[in-house]
């Protein structure tokens, strides 16, 4: 009897410690069970989205559209990176920045440009150059000193090579890609970016430059008022009195260089230096309205540099020797001849010997 006592007692706590085990794991899976069902990462919206990302990995491999739904809504998201709109992996106003610059600004841009030298060049073959009513004196007049020309050439050349630069980023991808293939047309255009993005800030300080230069004589005045009615003798072919600067040229100095100049250079200084945390949406905006302001600028320099060479006999030599011929003064800018020849302003300062006016270009 004494062996079998102990049998029954070892019996009982086997089975005690059974039921308590039992009991132990019960209330554990009872607890994760719990837990799953309050876990966030297994919530109802969680699992659905989960499940239509499978499926759509099934139905269309590399198409996940819920994720892209996701990245493309411009939702903040998480990141180590510090900065302004960092935490943004896609922008999607990026797509109407794109569309309005290719479809709209760079098209109605480029036309544009296309028609406005095309009317030029109608113009000059219709009516050809003005050209003086009366022969040359031989007589010179200081019109330019060195400095305003040299500050003139410099701003033109700027100009010139910005403009170039821009039409290729413009518009290069569509007419010089075909011609010239893409190993001289990505040559050339990462070589128009840089000379764009470097001598931006020159042009800028040009246009300083020459706006504190000729400001004075760009005042406007009353008489320019019948320039400007008369469209300054082109169609008649009759000249019409002005300054030492007519009517045109005051407008293409403060609609070209003022306003349309600040504009550009503004908004070139946010596409330049990114680096001063603009965020992308005001970088969109600034290119569009650089690109804008940048065609208006080129379109209304096409009729200063027309003017300036083949549109008026002898413009052309003015800037280039800074001297006119009595008759150019007096035909072209009558006020202006007026003023000098009864003392009431002076000549341009005589740094350089008089240039014979035999022959106006």
């Amino acid at each position: 009897m004494s062996s079998r006592k102990p049998r029954s007692r070892w019996s009982l706590a086997k089975v005690t410690f059974v039921a308590l085990d039992v009991v132990m794991w019960s209330l554990l899976f009872v607890s994760l069970g719990v837990a799953a069902q309050n876990s966030p990462a297994t919530s109802q919206a969680d699992a659905n989205s989960a499940r239509q990302q499978q499926e759509r990995q099934i139905t269309q491999p590399l198409n996940n559209q819920p994720v892209w739904s996701e990245v493309r809504s411009g939702a903040p998201q998480t990141t180590q990176v510090r900065g302004r709109e960092t935490n943004v992996l896609i922008q999607p106003e990026g797509q109407t920045w794109r569309a309005m610059r290719n479809s709209m600004v760079s098209v109605y841009a480029g036309w544009a440009l296309v028609i406005v030298f095309l009317a030029i060049a109608a113009f000059y073959a219709w009516k050809g150059p003005m050209r003086l009513h009366e022969p040359l004196t031989g007589r010179t007049i200081r019109r330019f000193t060195n400095w305003q020309m040299a500050i003139h050439w410099t701003t033109a050349w700027t100009f010139v090579a910005m403009a170039i630069t821009g039409l290729i980023i413009t518009f290069g991808k569509n007419i010089l890609l075909p011609l010239i293939g893409y190993t001289l047309f990505s040559w050339l255009t990462i070589l128009s970016k840089n000379l764009h993005n470097f001598l931006g800030p020159l042009f800028i300080v040009c246009l300083v430059l020459i706006f504190v230069t000729f400001v004075r004589d760009n005042i406007w005045r009353k008489y320019d008022w019948n320039w400007v009615r008369h469209a300054g003798g082109l169609i008649s072919k009759q000249d019409v009195p002005s300054g030492k600067f007519n009517a045109g040229e005051k407008g293409w100095f403060w609609g070209g260089v003022l306003v349309a100049g600040i504009i550009v250079s503004v908004t070139g200084l946010i596409l330049d230096f990114p680096n001063f945390n603009q965020t992308r949406g005001t970088m969109q905006i600034a290119n569009l309205v650089h690109l804008s302001i940048a065609a208006l600028f080129m379109l209304a320099a096409l009729g200063h540099i027309y003017m300036g060479t083949l549109g008026q006999i002898g413009a052309y030599r003015a800037m280039s020797t800074g001297y006119v011929d009595e008759t150019w003064a007096k035909e072209h800018h009558l006020y202006w001849y007026n003023d000098i020849k009864a003392g009431k302003i002076p000549t341009a300062p005589d740094d350089q010997p008089p240039v014979p006016a035999a022959r106006p270009v």
